[in-house]
């Protein structure tokens, strides 16, 4: 019986191999093409630029674009069903107020702080009024601010899963903001 179970997880592995494999190949070959059109026509250097480098890239479209056509790129959720989380929480806090565009959530001193929607970090740095922030493109399209945070973990561009360990807070505050399409949305919906 249990030949058979390491049979099988071979298999699966194999074809899990092949399968991301041709979704690189695929990958590769569209870059190809596309360098081959911006090389011969310079309307599509000009449309690359303009979309890619002076536009704010939305990591969260064409995750779905990828996804919709070829699949996940690693279905790793397949092969590690052993893995188990550490840390997988959800944002607590003693009392919330309006600050500027957003709010500040009251917390324990050194609360760690979760992720609250799953995304791709896309900013790194000091913002003016709230110290050090990480914003995060959520997979549904929204950039979520979060300071005064200490993080040792997270890299730009890292995808993080909602309710994992963001970082931790400096002070016994956290500042939250929620924007979508460059506006400032109300907080009420997602905390």
């Amino acid at each position: 019986m249990e030949k058979n179970t390491t049979v099988k997880k071979k298999l699966v592995l194999r074809k899990e191999i092949k399968t991301f494999i041709n979704k690189i190949l695929i990958t590769i070959l569209i870059f190809i093409l596309g360098m081959i059109l911006v090389k011969k026509d310079g309307n599509y250097k000009n449309l690359i630029i303009e979309n890619v480098y002076e536009k704010s890239f939305k990591f969260t479209k064409f995750k779905n674009i990828y996804e919709k056509y070829f699949g996940n790129i690693l279905s790793v959720d397949k092969i590690i069903t052993e893995e188990k989380s550490v840390f997988s929480e959800k944002l607590n806090y003693k009392k919330e107020n309006t600050y500027k565009d957003g709010v500040v959530l009251t917390v324990e001193d050194n609360y760690m702080v979760p992720v609250i929607e799953s995304g791709i970090v896309v900013y790194m740095g000091d913002k003016k009024g709230y110290g050090s922030t990480i914003i995060i493109e959520q997979i549904n399209g929204i950039n979520t601010y979060y300071s005064n945070i200490n993080t040792s973990n997270i890299k730009l561009y890292d995808y993080i899963e909602k309710g994992k360990l963001l970082g931790e807070v400096k002070t016994n505050k956290l500042y939250l903001l929620f924007e979508k399409d460059g506006k400032f949305i109300d907080y009420k919906k997602y905390i």
